[in-house]
């Protein structure tokens, strides 16, 4: 493809914390480099960073040896902290303060995956429009409540662009290069990559209607309550006024579409949240407990044990 332009190489810096996501830094990565081998010129150059530039082991167990240690941005890169598994305990004093110098100095920073608790840590999502991987979407927003990610796959907000991971880092670099290079370019990028674009406020997830196999509106609108109140689990009676249907029509929904019955299925989600809790944050047991309705740590225990053989407390320990 031929493309008129001689201006300089936009370069990328990868920041790679502890246990990130392997799928969601390649998928940053190859789009610029297609985009070089497409124009057949360096449009894009990246190195790859951690704290000390020893080598990194990813959440899938690879390890991979970066261009070099932390040092400062050049005037014109973009960096971007890459994490993934427990960013809560990945993100040193020494890379938040070198996030926060670099804003300071007008670099452009983004997270990818769950980079945005260490923006966030930072201080730098203040006022801004962000997202990270919609799993760890309610770890974040217990260990920062002033904040609000969007459920977006991706979020360009002037000097901070932020993207759910996985494949959705795609349709974020191809969106920068669209910006600098126009879509023709971006158009075959991605055909390259064999990737359907989404847009910037495309939903990270599937809707429930998908993902249940229904669209029964009383059902959708039962889960969402669901998940809404989390913390404080409605009864039954309580879901069925909130809902304006009977008890007999909820249980029937719920038997028809899921297999089981909505207290049944509400409980699974308190506890999907409590082990996402223990996996993202640094929440004391009796907080997550308290977090996903659960009376006290004790009922927490047999309840979590029963869905995964351990206790919070085993199975934290483990993971650590």
């Amino acid at each position: 493809m031929a493309l008129s332009y001689d201006g300089p190489p936009q370069d990328f810096r990868f920041l790679l914390l502890p246990k990130a996501t392997m799928l969601a830094v390649a998928a940053a990565i190859e789009p610029l480099r297609i985009a070089n081998q497409l124009t057949k010129q360096t449009l894009y150059t990246w190195h790859t960073m951690t704290e000390n530039g020893a080598p990194v082991t990813c959440s899938n167990g690879l390890r991979i040896t970066p261009d070099q240690a932390l040092a400062p941005l050049p005037s014109d890169a973009f960096g971007f902290v890459c994490a993934g598994v427990e960013p809560e305990k990945t993100c040193s004093p020494a890379v938040l303060g070198w996030l926060r110098r670099e804003h300071r100095h007008g670099r452009s920073l983004g997270g990818i995956c769950t980079g945005a608790f260490a923006l966030a840590r930072a201080g730098l999502l203040d006022g801004r429009r962000f997202t990270l991987h919609w799993e760890n979407q309610p770890g974040f927003i217990e260990a920062f409540p002033s904040l609000t990610p969007t459920p977006n796959i991706y979020e360009l907000d002037g000097r901070i662009t932020t993207c759910g991971g996985g494949n959705t880092a795609i349709d974020m670099i191809l969106a920068l290069i669209e910006k600098q290079h126009g879509a023709n370019l971006a158009i075959m990028v991605a055909d390259m990559c064999i990737h359907m674009r989404s847009g910037s406020r495309s939903p990270q997830r599937a809707a429930h209607s998908v993902a249940i196999g229904s669209r029964n509106k009383a059902l959708i609108k039962a889960i969402e309550l669901m998940e809404a109140e989390l913390e404080e689990p409605l009864t039954n009676d309580e879901m069925c006024s909130r809902l304006d249907i009977s008890r007999r029509q909820l249980e029937r929904l719920f038997k028809r579409y899921l297999g089981q019955g909505p207290m049944a299925f509400y409980l699974e989600l308190r506890i999907s949240r409590a082990f996402t809790y223990l996996n993202e944050t640094n929440m004391t047991v009796a907080e997550i407990a308290a977090a996903t309705g659960f009376s006290n740590t004790s009922h927490l225990s047999r309840q979590f044990r029963a869905r995964y053989g351990t206790s919070p407390h085993s199975f934290r320990k483990a993971w650590s």
